[in-house]
């Protein structure tokens, strides 16, 4: 068992600053790409947290007509799946007190490819099922109950899962410059 909650300690704090202005609660994440070498449609890169600008090669799939030589957009959407449920599941074993000795946690993303290149217009585009494997390795004396609650308690804070399980809309605002 953990003897102390750096979590908790952090947490707090903002829990209480949560409770007396619910508007200091809302941020926003981002993404951004600015399209460079445009005559290369198989690349690109994404500058992940416009704060920290961490730039990500970014390719595409062999399944499209890509090389898969960069992680692609699917890839990345599994990869964000995965960080946020094993982020949450650590803060959240921090707080109760486990100590993990090990996780494991494999997100998958099933999709039809035949959608997107249309070549049947009865396949959806999108992915039809995604997945989530977990596997974590606690002490014998973790009571199993306080473990399940462990990962029903990631499932429900864990962001992106519950983003994915809800389907948040996206307002897609579009401009078209032109230029001669």
């Amino acid at each position: 068992m953990i003897s102390n909650s750096i979590i908790k300690e952090r947490q707090q704090p903002l829990i209480a600053s949560y409770i007396e202005n619910p508007e200091s609660a809302w941020i926003t994440d981002m993404a951004i790409i600015e399209g460079k070498d445009l005559d290369d449609p198989l690349h690109t890169s994404v500058a992940i947290n416009e704060e920290l600008k961490v730039d990500f090669p970014i390719g595409v799939h062999r399944a499209v007509g890509g090389h898969h030589d960069f992680p692609n957009s699917g890839d990345l959407l599994c990869a964000a799946l995965a960080s946020c449920f094993d982020t949450a599941l650590r803060m959240i074993a921090n707080r109760l007190q486990i100590t993990l000795i090990k996780t494991r946690v494999i997100a998958t993303a099933n999709v039809d490819v035949r959608g997107t290149l249309m070549v049947d217009k009865e396949v959806p585009v999108g992915f039809q099922s995604m997945g989530l494997e977990i596997e974590i390795t606690v002490f014998n004396s973790v009571p199993t109950e306080l473990a399940e609650k462990l990962i029903k308690a990631t499932e429900r804070s864990c962001i992106v899962f519950q983003t994915l399980l809800r389907g948040t809309p996206v307002n897609v605002n579009a401009s078209i410059i032109k230029t001669d």
